[in-house]
Protein backbone atom coordinates (compact mmCIF):
# COMPACT_ATOMS: atom_id res chain seq x y z
CA UNK A 1 0.00 0.00 0.00
CA UNK A 2 1.27 3.63 -0.37
CA UNK A 3 2.46 5.00 2.27
CA UNK A 4 0.57 8.49 2.89
CA UNK A 5 2.38 11.69 4.63
CA UNK A 6 -0.57 13.62 6.63
CA UNK A 7 0.59 17.25 7.28
CA UNK A 8 -0.79 19.32 10.08
CA UNK A 9 0.41 22.27 12.06
CA UNK A 10 -0.52 23.09 15.43
CA UNK A 11 -1.00 26.64 17.23
CA UNK A 12 -3.22 26.50 20.56
CA UNK A 13 -5.73 23.32 18.85
CA UNK A 14 -5.55 21.48 22.64
CA UNK A 15 -9.67 21.91 22.34
CA UNK A 16 -9.74 20.49 18.90
CA UNK A 17 -6.82 18.61 18.07
CA UNK A 18 -7.93 15.19 19.81
CA UNK A 19 -10.64 14.98 17.15
CA UNK A 20 -8.93 15.87 14.15
CA UNK A 21 -5.55 13.42 15.18
CA UNK A 22 -8.16 10.54 15.77
CA UNK A 23 -10.21 11.01 12.43
CA UNK A 24 -6.52 10.50 10.83
CA UNK A 25 -5.69 7.47 12.80
CA UNK A 26 -8.98 5.82 12.46
CA UNK A 27 -8.59 5.49 8.66
CA UNK A 28 -9.66 2.60 6.88
CA UNK A 29 -6.16 2.94 4.83
CA UNK A 30 -3.55 2.60 7.87
CA UNK A 31 0.41 2.68 5.71
CA UNK A 32 0.11 6.41 6.91
CA UNK A 33 2.72 8.58 9.44
CA UNK A 34 0.66 12.05 10.92
CA UNK A 35 3.21 14.68 10.69
CA UNK A 36 2.94 17.14 13.35
CA UNK A 37 4.45 20.23 13.77
CA UNK A 38 3.80 22.88 17.16
CA UNK A 39 3.76 25.99 16.38
CA UNK A 40 4.85 27.03 20.00
CA UNK A 41 1.56 26.50 21.60
CA UNK A 42 0.81 27.43 25.20
CA UNK A 43 -2.19 25.52 26.08
CA UNK A 44 -0.59 21.96 26.49
CA UNK A 45 -1.33 20.91 22.41
CA UNK A 46 2.56 19.50 22.73
CA UNK A 47 1.99 17.33 25.99
CA UNK A 48 -1.12 15.99 24.01
CA UNK A 49 0.56 15.01 20.90
CA UNK A 50 3.07 13.57 22.82
CA UNK A 51 0.68 11.36 24.87
CA UNK A 52 -0.85 10.17 20.96
CA UNK A 53 2.59 9.13 19.71
CA UNK A 54 3.27 7.12 23.04
CA UNK A 55 -0.05 5.03 21.79
CA UNK A 56 0.80 5.08 17.90
CA UNK A 57 4.23 5.40 16.24
CA UNK A 58 2.29 6.76 13.39
CA UNK A 59 2.41 10.03 15.20
CA UNK A 60 5.51 12.30 14.73
CA UNK A 61 5.21 15.55 16.53
CA UNK A 62 8.06 18.35 16.82
CA UNK A 63 8.31 21.25 18.10
CA UNK A 64 9.03 24.48 15.52
CA UNK A 65 12.14 25.80 16.57
CA UNK A 66 10.31 29.24 16.57
CA UNK A 67 7.00 30.52 15.75
CA UNK A 68 6.14 30.76 11.93
CA UNK A 69 2.58 30.31 11.31
CA UNK A 70 0.96 27.30 9.62
CA UNK A 71 2.92 27.94 6.48
CA UNK A 72 6.26 27.47 7.70
CA UNK A 73 4.92 24.73 9.93
CA UNK A 74 3.48 22.71 7.40
CA UNK A 75 6.83 23.30 5.10
CA UNK A 76 8.55 21.72 8.21
CA UNK A 77 6.21 18.79 8.14
CA UNK A 78 6.36 18.38 4.64
CA UNK A 79 10.55 17.93 4.77
CA UNK A 80 10.05 15.14 7.17
CA UNK A 81 7.35 13.30 4.76
CA UNK A 82 8.44 9.95 4.08
CA UNK A 83 5.10 9.36 1.83
CA UNK A 84 4.50 8.61 -1.45
CA UNK A 85 1.61 11.01 -1.36
CA UNK A 86 1.40 14.10 0.83
CA UNK A 87 -2.02 15.20 2.49
CA UNK A 88 -3.10 18.17 4.63
CA UNK A 89 -5.24 18.50 7.53
CA UNK A 90 -5.49 21.13 10.15
CA UNK A 91 -6.22 20.31 14.02
CA UNK A 92 -9.78 21.88 14.16
CA UNK A 93 -11.28 19.27 11.01
CA UNK A 94 -11.22 16.08 10.47
CA UNK A 95 -11.33 13.19 8.39
CA UNK A 96 -14.34 10.84 7.46
CA UNK A 97 -12.44 7.11 7.73
CA UNK A 98 -12.75 6.14 4.03
CA UNK A 99 -11.34 9.77 2.81
CA UNK A 100 -7.31 8.17 2.12
CA UNK A 101 -8.76 4.95 0.78
CA UNK A 102 -11.20 6.33 -1.74
CA UNK A 103 -8.95 9.24 -2.41
CA UNK A 104 -6.09 6.93 -3.26
CA UNK A 105 -8.14 4.89 -5.69
CA UNK A 106 -9.27 7.81 -7.21
CA UNK A 107 -6.26 9.49 -7.78
CA UNK A 108 -4.77 5.74 -9.28
CA UNK A 109 -7.50 5.23 -11.69
CA UNK A 110 -7.74 8.93 -13.05
CA UNK A 111 -3.62 9.18 -12.85
CA UNK A 112 -4.00 12.14 -11.34
CA UNK A 113 -1.34 13.65 -9.16
CA UNK A 114 -3.45 16.74 -7.33
CA UNK A 115 -6.89 15.28 -6.00
CA UNK A 116 -9.18 17.00 -3.56
CA UNK A 117 -13.11 16.38 -2.69
CA UNK A 118 -16.62 17.51 -1.65
CA UNK A 119 -16.62 18.16 2.34
CA UNK A 120 -19.01 19.34 4.85
CA UNK A 121 -19.20 21.78 7.47
CA UNK A 122 -19.71 22.04 11.12
CA UNK A 123 -20.61 24.23 13.42
CA UNK A 124 -17.71 25.84 15.22
CA UNK A 125 -19.12 23.79 18.65
CA UNK A 126 -19.06 20.52 17.64
CA UNK A 127 -17.82 17.99 20.53
CA UNK A 128 -18.43 15.04 18.19
CA UNK A 129 -15.70 12.49 16.78
CA UNK A 130 -15.02 12.15 12.82
CA UNK A 131 -16.80 8.23 13.62
CA UNK A 132 -19.82 10.03 14.62
CA UNK A 133 -20.89 12.63 11.84
CA UNK A 134 -24.26 12.83 10.47
CA UNK A 135 -24.04 14.16 7.36
CA UNK A 136 -25.92 17.00 7.04
CA UNK A 137 -26.74 19.32 4.25
CA UNK A 138 -24.03 22.17 4.20
CA UNK A 139 -21.90 20.35 1.82
CA UNK A 140 -19.35 22.56 -0.18
CA UNK A 141 -18.92 20.38 -3.52
CA UNK A 142 -15.83 19.77 -5.51
CA UNK A 143 -15.60 20.34 -8.79
CA UNK A 144 -14.63 17.46 -11.55
CA UNK A 145 -11.79 19.16 -13.01
CA UNK A 146 -9.85 22.29 -12.81
CA UNK A 147 -7.18 23.53 -14.73
CA UNK A 148 -4.59 26.81 -14.04
CA UNK A 149 -6.90 29.23 -15.74
CA UNK A 150 -10.19 28.31 -13.59
CA UNK A 151 -8.02 28.28 -10.56
CA UNK A 152 -6.38 31.35 -10.83
CA UNK A 153 -10.32 32.68 -10.80
CA UNK A 154 -11.32 30.99 -8.12
CA UNK A 155 -9.24 28.67 -5.03
CA UNK A 156 -11.40 25.44 -5.75
CA UNK A 157 -9.45 23.16 -3.32
CA UNK A 158 -10.81 22.94 0.13
CA UNK A 159 -7.23 22.77 1.72
CA UNK A 160 -8.34 19.67 4.22
CA UNK A 161 -9.16 17.57 1.27
CA UNK A 162 -5.82 17.91 -0.84
CA UNK A 163 -3.28 15.19 -1.83
CA UNK A 164 -0.65 15.15 -4.06
CA UNK A 165 1.55 12.32 -5.62
CA UNK A 166 4.75 12.80 -4.33
CA UNK A 167 6.47 10.60 -6.97
CA UNK A 168 5.03 12.42 -9.66
CA UNK A 169 5.58 16.13 -8.65
CA UNK A 170 8.11 15.44 -6.39
CA UNK A 171 8.35 17.35 -2.76
CA UNK A 172 6.44 20.45 -2.57
CA UNK A 173 6.58 23.31 -0.19
CA UNK A 174 3.98 26.36 0.21
CA UNK A 175 5.79 29.90 -0.77
CA UNK A 176 6.82 31.70 2.52
CA UNK A 177 3.61 33.87 2.54
CA UNK A 178 1.59 35.32 5.41
CA UNK A 179 -2.01 33.83 4.42
CA UNK A 180 -2.77 31.92 1.28
CA UNK A 181 0.52 29.45 1.61
CA UNK A 182 -2.33 26.35 0.34
CA UNK A 183 -3.55 27.81 -2.74
CA UNK A 184 -0.04 29.41 -3.59
CA UNK A 185 0.52 25.72 -3.80
CA UNK A 186 -1.73 24.65 -5.78
CA UNK A 187 -1.58 26.97 -8.57
CA UNK A 188 2.20 26.44 -8.55
CA UNK A 189 1.48 22.85 -9.27
CA UNK A 190 -1.22 23.54 -11.65
CA UNK A 191 1.33 26.12 -13.46
CA UNK A 192 3.41 23.09 -13.85
CA UNK A 193 1.07 21.50 -16.12
CA UNK A 194 -0.96 19.39 -13.75
CA UNK A 195 -4.45 19.95 -13.38
CA UNK A 196 -6.47 18.60 -10.21
CA UNK A 197 -9.07 16.09 -10.38
CA UNK A 198 -11.79 16.51 -8.02
CA UNK A 199 -13.80 13.35 -6.20
CA UNK A 200 -17.38 14.75 -5.62
CA UNK A 201 -18.02 12.61 -2.45
CA UNK A 202 -17.56 14.65 0.79
CA UNK A 203 -15.17 13.10 2.59
CA UNK A 204 -13.66 15.75 5.05
CA UNK A 205 -15.98 17.93 7.44
CA UNK A 206 -14.63 21.48 8.05
CA UNK A 207 -15.33 23.66 11.23
CA UNK A 208 -16.75 27.10 10.43
CA UNK A 209 -14.94 29.70 12.71
CA UNK A 210 -16.18 31.73 15.63
CA UNK A 211 -17.79 34.85 14.41
CA UNK A 212 -15.03 37.68 14.74
CA UNK A 213 -11.83 35.17 14.58
CA UNK A 214 -9.43 36.02 11.57
CA UNK A 215 -10.99 32.83 9.88
CA UNK A 216 -14.23 33.48 9.95
CA UNK A 217 -14.03 36.69 7.82
CA UNK A 218 -12.90 35.46 4.58
CA UNK A 219 -12.95 39.43 3.49
CA UNK A 220 -10.08 40.46 5.38
CA UNK A 221 -8.04 37.67 2.92
CA UNK A 222 -8.16 39.98 0.23
CA UNK A 223 -5.02 41.72 0.52
CA UNK A 224 -3.34 38.08 0.84
CA UNK A 225 -4.73 36.99 -2.24
CA UNK A 226 -3.90 40.67 -4.42
CA UNK A 227 -0.29 39.74 -3.33
CA UNK A 228 -0.81 36.31 -4.22
CA UNK A 229 -1.70 36.78 -7.69
CA UNK A 230 0.28 40.29 -8.20
CA UNK A 231 3.93 38.60 -6.52
CA UNK A 232 3.55 34.73 -7.09
CA UNK A 233 1.50 34.23 -10.24
CA UNK A 234 3.07 37.63 -11.76
CA UNK A 235 -0.59 38.62 -13.30
CA UNK A 236 -1.30 42.13 -14.75
CA UNK A 237 -3.49 44.35 -12.53
CA UNK A 238 -6.73 43.72 -15.06
CA UNK A 239 -6.16 39.57 -14.64
CA UNK A 240 -5.28 40.39 -10.98
CA UNK A 241 -8.40 42.28 -10.29
CA UNK A 242 -10.73 39.66 -12.23
CA UNK A 243 -8.91 36.83 -9.85
CA UNK A 244 -9.70 38.66 -6.75
CA UNK A 245 -13.58 39.36 -7.99
CA UNK A 246 -13.85 35.71 -8.26
CA UNK A 247 -12.02 34.92 -4.94
CA UNK A 248 -14.21 37.40 -2.96
CA UNK A 249 -17.71 35.77 -4.72
CA UNK A 250 -16.42 32.47 -3.98
CA UNK A 251 -15.85 33.54 0.06
CA UNK A 252 -19.45 35.01 -0.10
CA UNK A 253 -21.14 31.63 -1.63
CA UNK A 254 -19.60 29.12 0.76
CA UNK A 255 -19.78 31.25 3.91
CA UNK A 256 -23.43 30.97 3.37
CA UNK A 257 -23.30 26.72 3.66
Amino acid sequence: MPLVSVVMPVYNSAATLGAAVRSVLTQTHSDLELLITDDKSSDGSMDLLMEFARQDSRVLPESAPEQGGAGRARNLAIERARGDYIAFLDSDDMWLPEKTERQIDFAVAGDAPLTFTSYYKMDAGYEGESTDFIPNGRVVRAREHVDYRAMLVRDYIGALTAMYDRNALGTRLMPEMRKRQDYALWLSIMRDGADARGLTEPLAVYRAHQAGSLSSNKLSLIQYNWALYREQESLSVPRATRALTGAVWQSLRNSRI
